[in-house]
């Protein structure tokens, strides 16, 4: 019955306000957030959006490393840009740097097929057009069967819960925000490529303050500054 209603109140959330993500997001033109790993500030992952009319270009960077006594244990960087069109994503790309190795992903909007075309490291594949790259500014993410991986394009069919309403504090900002869990809908896959990831978006804008998730570590993405 408690679930029955969590559904319920997901739908009402993201429906009956019906704001796309580009109306969600053309007052701000960026959003900073600092990455943390067991506490410890260890880089950053930064949002610029242009606009123009039903057209939004998102290019998204994130940096960051692990050290131990002064030694650099791992290194990532990554850099994405996204496009949309009348709320539509047609055209993706990313380069990640993980140490030495460097993956591509590029994704394409086929008009005629009304399909995505998905070319990364991992494989190439068509995929329903209303699957979401899996950055996590684009709060349409809580209403999509599966997204798809920035890093890699494999597709995750996924699982998304309402955990509910909290207010939460982010560099002395008190936000009342929506709080989501995402989860792997295969749960045979092995664990280093299960999804496990709460999302807490910001109640009346929809942007996203924060992202945590545990794996080899306690990981949080925290919403710092937005302009």
């Amino acid at each position: 019955m408690k679930k029955n209603i969590l559904s319920i109140i997901l739908y009402l959330i993201f429906t009956t306000q019906a704001f796309t993500h580009v109306k969600h997001y053309e007052k701000f033109n960026a959003l900073k957030y600092e990455l943390f790993r067991n506490d410890k500030l260890i880089g950053y992952h930064n949002y610029e959006f242009e606009r123009k009319i039903d057209f939004i270009k998102v290019k998204s960077i994130i940096d960051f490393k692990i050290t131990k006594l002064g030694v650099d244990l791992y290194k990532y960087n990554a850099i994405s840009v996204e496009e949309y069109n009348q709320n539509q994503l047609i055209k993706f790309s990313s380069t990640t740097h993980q140490n030495k190795k460097i993956k591509n992903t590029e994704i394409n909007f086929n008009k005629k097929k009304q399909e995505l075309i998905v070319t990364g490291s991992e494989n190439q594949l068509s995929a329903p057009k209303e699957y979401i790259v899996g950055t996590w500014w684009n709060h349409e993410i809580v209403q999509a069967k599966a997204q798809i991986s920035a890093i890699s394009g494999r597709v995750i069919e996924q699982k998304v819960t309402f955990l509910g309403k909290e207010e939460i504090n982010l560099y002395g900002k008190i936000y009342n925000a929506l709080r989501f869990n995402f989860s792997s809908s295969d749960t045979s896959l092995p664990e280093n490529k299960k999804l496990n990831t709460d999302v807490w978006y910001d109640e009346k804008t929809k942007i996203w303050l924060k992202a945590a998730f545990d794996k080899t570590g306690y990981w949080e993405y925290k919403l710092k500054e937005r302009n």
